[in-house]
C-alpha cells in the first residue's frame, strides 16, 4: 500500500507527465524545421533525406528536407508552443495517418530490413505518443471563423498567386516547339507548379522556363501557404469593446480610487476589452494586439482586490493562447503581478510636477525662465477650462485645428493616451488654448484627471509656424495657475530609458553605459526618445519609474511589436477591406 498515492499527487504527475509529453512533441516540431532549412541549404544532406523520401525509404513525420516544408514545420511548433488546441488536431490527425502508413509500409520485407526506416518510425510514433501524452496542454481556442477565413484566403490567394505565375510563364517562356502553348496550359502548369512545387515543364508541351522562374513560383507558393496557416491558427481577438455598463462601472472605480495610478483613466478607451475580479472591485483593461493581451497602467479599483481580476485576466489569455503583458505599470503593481508568474523590466519613468513645489526661480530655471518671458512678450496667451464648460461649436473648432495638427494619418498612443477628444463623457478633462497676439488659435493641451486633484498629459498639438517654446509656456502657465481649476500634481509624458540617458552622461560612466546611451541617442533621430526625456526634466519633476511586465523573455520581441503596433509607431498589414468586414460579420 506504500506505492499507493493520494488523488492530488495522482493529478500533479498527470500534469506534470502531460507537460513533458507537450514538450516533446514542440521540441520535434523545432528540431525538424532546423533540418529541414538545413537540408535546403546543404544539397548533399538534403538529397540524401529526399532519396529516403522518394525511394523505398521512409523519413520521420514532416522531414522533408526542404525550405516549404521549414516553413511550415516552424509554424507548427510556434502553435503547439503556444497551445494551441486546432494546431494539436491537425499535427494528431496528420501524424496519425503517417504512422499508420508507416507501420502498413513495415509489413514489406525489402523496407522492414533497413534500421533506418525502424528509427523513422520509432521518433514517428515518439511524436504521436508525446501528443496524446500531453493533449491537456494544448487548450488555446482559435476563433471560430478561422477555418472559414482560411477557406477564403486558400481559394482567393490560389486564385491571384497562380495568374501570376501564369503570366510570369507567359513572359519568360523560351520553348520553341511546333505546339503553342495556350494561356491556359500556361496557367496549369503554374497551379501544378505552386500546389507540388515541383511541376516539370518537361510534361508540359511548349512550355520551357528558366530555373529562377520556378523558384519564384514557389516562393509565391511558400507565402501562401504561410498566409494560410496564419488565417487557420490565429488568435481570438478580443470582441468585446467596453460597453456602456463597463464605462459607467469604471469610472465609479475611478471616482473611488483614481488618485492611485495617474495612468488610470485611459482604462476607458473603447477599443480596450475589461476583465473584472469576482466583487467587482477591481479591473483590469486591456487590448489584444497581435496576439499579445496588453494591459497598461495599475489595475483599477482597490489594490486588495487586483488578484481578482489578475487571475481572470490571466486565465483568459491561457484560453486563447495570448501572451500576456503590461506596459507601465507602477512598481507597487509589479510587485501583485509578480506574485502571478510575471517578471518586470524598467520601461524608463513617468514625469510627475508637484504644484506646491514648482517654481521659476533659481539658476537651475533659467533657461525656462527666459523662454517662457520671451513667449509670453510675443503675447501669447493660454485659457484654461474644463471640456465641459466649452461651448459644442468652439469644441468643434479645436478639433478641426487639432486634426490639421497631428502629425500624420495615425492615431499615436495608448498606454498614456485616451484616443479622443471632446467626448461629452470626458466633460472632466483639461483644455488649454493658446493664442498669439491675433487671437489666432496656435496650440492645444488636454489633460485627463487624476483622482480629484491631479491631471494626465494626453494630447500636445501645435501650429509648427508658431513661436519656439510654446508647449513649455503653455504647461508653465497651468502650473502656476493650478488653483484655478484645484489641482495639486501633474503627470507630464512619459520618458523611456531615463536613468540610461542621466546616468549614461555622468562622470566615471561604465563603457556599457555610454554605449547603450549611444545607441539611444541615434535612435532618438526618430523616436523622439532623448528628447522627450529632455522636455520633461527642465520642470524638475518627480521621477516615477514604470515597468514593462512578461511571463517569458523569449515574447519580448512579440510583446514589443505588439506594443509599437499599440501605440501607432508600427504598422501591420492586414487583410483586405472586402474580407476583413466578412470575417467581422460572420463573428457577430
Amino acid at each position: 500500500m506504500g506505492d499507493i498515492r493520494t488523488g492530488e499527487e495522482q493529478v500533479r504527475a498527470s500534469t506534470a507527465a502531460s507537460r513533458r509529453g507537450a514538450a516533446v512533441a514542440v521540441w520535434y516540431l523545432r528540431a525538424v524545421t532546423f533540418v529541414n532549412f538545413l537540408s535546403a541549404v546543404w544539397v548533399s544532406l538534403g538529397q540524401d533525406l529526399r532519396r529516403h523520401n522518394t525511394a523505398d525509404y521512409f523519413t520521420p513525420y514532416l522531414l522533408t528536407a526542404g525550405f516549404a516544408s521549414g516553413v511550415f514545420t516552424m509554424f507548427l511548433a510556434i502553435t503547439m508552443r503556444r497551445r494551441k488546441r486546432a494546431a494539436w488536431i491537425l499535427n494528431v490527425v496528420l501524424s496519425g495517418l503517417f504512422l499508420l502508413l508507416f507501420a502498413f509500409a513495415m509489413c514489406f520485407p525489402e523496407i522492414r530490413q533497413y534500421a533506418q526506416n525502424w528509427i523513422s518510425l520509432g521518433l514517428t510514433a515518439l511524436f504521436v505518443g508525446a501528443l496524446l501524452v500531453g493533449r491537456r496542454e494544448f487548450y488555446a481556442k482559435g476563433d471560430r471563423s478561422n477555418p472559414r477565413l482560411a477557406a477564403a484566403v486558400a481559394v482567393g490567394g490560389l486564385l491571384v498567386t497562380s495568374l501570376l505565375a501564369a503570366l510570369l510563364v507567359s513572359v519568360t517562356n523560351r520553348a520553341h516547339d511546333e505546339y503553342r502553348s495556350t494561356f491556359l496550359d500556361r496557367w496549369r502548369y503554374g497551379t501544378m507548379r505552386l500546389v507540388s512545387l515541383a511541376a516539370d515543364d518537361s510534361r508540359f508541351a511548349g512550355i520551357a522556363t528558366p530555373g529562377w522562374v520556378n523558384v519564384t513560383v514557389n516562393v509565391l507558393s511558400t507565402v501562401l501557404l504561410c498566409a494560410v496557416l496564419y488565417a487557420a491558427f490565429r488568435s481570438r481577438r478580443a470582441v468585446d469593446p467596453l460597453s456602456e455598463d463597463d464605462e459607467a462601472r469604471l469610472r465609479a472605480l475611478l471616482g473611488r480610487h483614481g488618485e492611485r495610478d495617474s495612468l488610470g483613466y485611459f482604462c476607458l478607451r473603447r477599443e480596450k476589452s475589461v476583465v473584472w475580479s469576482p466583487t467587482g472591485k477591481s479591473a483590469i483593461a486591456y487590448r489584444v494586439v497581435g496576439g499579445v493581451s496588453l494591459a497598461s497602467g495599475d489595475p483599477i479599483g482597490d489594490p486588495e482586490a487586483w488578484p481578482g481580476a489578475i487571475e481572470p485576466w490571466l486565465a483568459e489569455a491561457r484560453e486563447h493562447g495570448w501572451t500576456p503583458a503590461v506596459m507601465g505599470a507602477s512598481e507597487e503593481a509589479g510587485t501583485v503581478y509578480a506574485r502571478h508568474g510575471l517578471d518586470a523590466l524598467e520601461l524608463g519613468d513617468e514625469a510627475i510636477v508637484e504644484i506646491a513645489e514648482f517654481t521659476l526661480e533659481g539658476r537651475a530655471m533659467r533657461t525656462v525662465r527666459q523662454a517662457y518671458n520671451r513667449v509670453k512678450r510675443a503675447g501669447y496667451e493660454v485659457r484654461i477650462r474644463r471640456h465641459h464648460d466649452i461651448p459644442a461649436e468652439e469644441m468643434a473648432h479645436l478639433l478641426d485645428r487639432a486634426d490639421d495638427w497631428r502629425d500624420g494619418a495615425t492615431e499615436r498612443g495608448f498606454s498614456m493616451a485616451l484616443g479622443r477628444l471632446g467626448d461629452p463623457a470626458d466633460g472632466e478633462c483639461v483644455m488649454l488654448e493658446c493664442r498669439d497676439g491675433d487671437g489666432a488659435l496656435r496650440a492645444v493641451l488636454s489633460f485627463v484627471p487624476w483622482g480629484p486633484h491631479g491631471l494626465s498629459l494626453d494630447l500636445m498639438r501645435r501650429d509648427r509656424d508658431a513661436e519656439n517654446g510654446l508647449m513649455e509656456f503653455m504647461v508653465i502657465e497651468l502650473l502656476q495657475r493650478a488653483a484655478e481649476i484645484q489641482i495639486t500634481q501633474v503627470s507630464l509624458n512619459f520618458a523611456m530609458f531615463r536613468s540610461v540617458f542621466e546616468r549614461g552622461s555622468r562622470l566615471g560612466a561604465g563603457p556599457v553605459l555610454r554605449l547603450w546611451r549611444s545607441l539611444l541617442s541615434f535612435f532618438s533621430r526618430w523616436w523622439q526618445i532623448e528628447s522627450l526625456y529632455r522636455a520633461n526634466a527642465k520642470y524638475r519633476p518627480i521621477w516615477e519609474p514604470r515597468f514593462l511586465l512578461f511571463e517569458k523573455s523569449g515574447d519580448l520581441p512579440r510583446i514589443a511589436i505588439a506594443s509599437a503596433r499599440a501605440e501607432g509607431f508600427l504598422e501591420a498589414p492586414g487583410l483586405p477591406k472586402w474580407l476583413h468586414r466578412t470575417h467581422l460579420e460572420s463573428r457577430r
